[in-house]
């Protein structure tokens, strides 16, 4: 996928409503850009609202460059170039009662201000005039902006039984930001909390890694606990004890990761239970490969603490490994950087590769070349040969193929 542009993204998102207001139509920014905007941050996407309807708004920028997937809920996406990427653009409305606790029963089109009214959050409803660079505000969201609040736009009990996803988009917003959740709507999402659980799991995983990934996630994982969300979305850990869940919260604070397994082992580290992360990220719908990784860091951080004891064939199996890295960072949030087998492990990881990991001196078809029959035992017997060559008992071909013989027989 081309990456995007931002200042492309920009300019389409100017154009996609200059062009609507040539043909008669009202047209603003909308959402999450204009919150960024006025952050001082580069937004990620731009929605853009207009008073066109679904059938308008294609008829204008033409059946090849729109994607009609969302417009019987009023959203059609425009395609871009490569490098600006495709922009939604959505009829301003209103929303009807919504059964499924997702999606209204029945969008009706309606004016700015009412569109402004059925969204989550204050600094969520907000619109931007990029032509005039003029703000419109209906919900008093530049105040919560500046004041540094997450609040529900009208009665927080509603805009969370309307989708209670919005639970979880108020902590990871109020995280990001370093934001704080208003009294009430933090009451509502309190007394709403156990109902987190009928959202589909996709969803919730997806807004749990978002929490996961950011730089404030301590401070999310925090805010899920005194939200009371923790307990239906993470049993696991809900129960620990309060010096565990501080320590939690400290390595949180420290690891700099690059995926979501080291802060999924972080997370899961007081339960040390391979059974719990499987269970854990199968339920959020995370990938096989994030699942795997964060068992495999759960299950070395002892070997890497215990470094100086072990073997080093044992030990130079976990140095060798693609997490070895996220490894040592995790096991250093918990023991300080200084730790003497956490030193080692780095001297070790400094040594050039050829010396960490040697080329192995014999492999399955020099065995089959030596006259063995392939079986079952030829991954014991290579382990084994392995071993010595690290340990610097053998050093040739020849040497590795006599210790094999004498292990035959």
């Amino acid at each position: 996928m081309a990456k995007l542009d931002p200042a492309q993204q920009r300019e389409f998102a100017l154009e996609i409503v200059q062009t609507l207001r040539r043909n008669g139509h009202e047209a603003l920014w909308a959402g999450g850009c204009v919150r960024d905007h006025l952050l001082g941050i580069v937004p990620q996407d731009y929605d853009v609202a207009t008073s066109a309807t679904p059938d308008e708004i294609r008829t204008l920028f033409g059946p090849r460059k729109t994607l009609t997937i969302g417009a019987a809920f009023g959203v059609v996406t425009v395609l871009g170039r490569k490098s600006s990427g495709p922009i939604e653009v959505a009829t301003f409305r209103s929303d009807a009662q919504y059964s499924d606790g997702r999606h209204p029963d029945q969008v009706i089109f309606t004016s700015a201000e009412e569109d402004a009214r059925r969204r989550d959050f204050t600094i969520n409803g907000l619109f931007y005039d990029p032509v005039s660079e003029q703000v419109i505000d209906y919900v008093q969201g530049q105040a919560d902006l500046a004041a540094g609040v997450i609040r529900a736009i009208g009665q927080p009990a509603e805009r969370i039984h309307e989708d209670k996803l919005r639970m979880l988009r108020a902590v990871r917003f109020t995280a990001t930001f370093d934001f704080q959740i208003e009294p009430s709507t933090l009451q509502a999402i309190q007394n709403s909390a156990h109902g987190i659980t009928q959202v589909s799991a996709e969803r919730i995983g997806m807004e749990m890694r978002r929490m996961l990934i950011d730089r404030n996630r301590a401070r999310a994982v925090e805010l899920l606990r005194q939200t009371e969300l923790l307990k239906p979305l993470l049993p696991e850990v809900a129960g620990v004890d309060d010096l565990a869940w501080q320590q939690t919260l400290q390595v949180l604070a420290q690891i700099k990761p690059s995926d979501l397994s080291l802060p999924l082992a972080v997370l899961l580290h007081p339960a040390r239970d391979r059974l719990t992360v499987q269970t854990v990220g199968r339920r959020m719908r995370w990938t096989n490969k994030e699942i795997t990784r964060a068992e495999w860091l759960l299950e070395k951080i002892p070997d890497v603490q215990t470094s100086q004891t072990l073997p080093w064939p044992h030990l130079q199996r976990v140095l060798i490994h693609e997490g070895a890295g996220d490894l040592i960072a995790m096991a250093e949030a918990y023991a300080g950087k200084f730790n003497p087998n956490l030193v080692s492990c780095r001297k070790y990881l400094a040594m050039p590769p050829e010396v960490l990991n040697p080329t192995p001196l014999v492999n399955g078809a020099d065995l089959i070349a030596h006259g063995l029959t392939p079986g079952p035992e030829f991954a014991p017997l290579l382990e084994q040969v392995r071993d010595a060559q690290l340990e610097g008992t053998i050093t040739t071909c020849q040497e590795a193929l006599d210790l094999v013989d004498r292990l035959q027989g």
